[in-house]
């Protein structure tokens, strides 16, 4: 059995999960990812490592954090994931990030915040009692262990080729550009960026086209739209790609916000 229902308010996109053999393919998002497993054992490699998130568990995902997850035995999990802003993030924090160095939490608090959240998105609650419950989920986790890492040497080539790829993701990946502007090899630039990245050049780039399908479906309530503004083949091909990471297809994720 496999159910993934999504809500959403002004701020948040809310995540109410049950299934058994699914397996979402490596994935990131630019948002923040919060969740809480309900049922079953959750898992799931984070950058490469592998984690196991068991009944009451927070799962806390950096932005653009690689990962991928399913269940760990036939008996299947229950869960829901709450997708956080970047922007409205930092506005309740007054302009600080979050950054999460603890990949999985044990807090009835922090769990306790998400589920509010959760059900009020996923029920229809006012907007007012969203925002409130939103605030103060926020700043309980940047009560969390958070800390601020020292850059690598390639974190400045993965940011620039992220930028890069950001800006034409209604394209083909332009794979040899990015080798110029970087001096490299086609092969020693997919090395690079994977090694940092912990997802292929490639893979990001899908991912990117995938998650501006989401946002234009959201704003324009159209799948068809999404397909041409972010250069898919067709219907098809967008709903193929788009259950892998999301769990629904396009056209149901469209009729779920409708």
């Amino acid at each position: 059995m496999e159910l993934f229902n999504y809500k959403k308010s002004s701020d948040v996109l809310a995540l109410s999960a049950s299934f058994t053999d699914f397996t979402y393919k490596k994935h990131c998002h630019e948002e923040y990812a919060v969740g809480v497993t309900l049922r079953g054992i959750q898992q799931y490699h984070l950058d490469g490592h592998y984690q196991a998130s068991h009944q009451n568990g927070v799962m806390l995902f950096n932005r653009e954090q690689s990962h991928d997850g399913s269940s760990y035995d036939k008996a299947g999990i229950d869960y829901v994931m709450l997708y956080l802003k970047p922007d409205v993030v930092e506005d309740i924090l007054s302009k600080k990030e979050l950054r999460f160095s603890t990949p999985i939490v044990y807090d009835p608090q922090l769990a306790r915040s998400i589920l509010m959240l959760n059900h009020a998105v996923q029920s229809g609650q006012d907007e007012a009692k969203c925002s409130e419950l939103l605030f103060s989920l926020v700043h309980l986790l940047s009560r969390s262990e958070i800390d601020t890492p020292i850059p690598g040497p390639g974190d400045g080539l993965v940011r620039k080729a992220k930028e890069m790829m950001f800006s034409r993701f209604d394209d083909v990946l332009k794979l040899d550009d990015l080798c110029t502007e970087f001096n490299m090899s086609k092969f020693q630039f997919i090395r690079e960026f994977k090694s940092h990245a912990g997802i292929s050049p490639y893979q990001f780039f899908l991912n990117c086209k995938v998650e501006h399908a989401r946002q234009a479906i959201e704003k324009h309530k159209d799948v068809y739209s999404a397909v041409a503004e972010c250069g898919f083949v067709d219907l098809t091909h967008l709903n193929r790609h788009f259950k892998r990471v999301f769990g629904v297809t396009a056209y149901e994720y469209m009729l779920q916000l409708n």
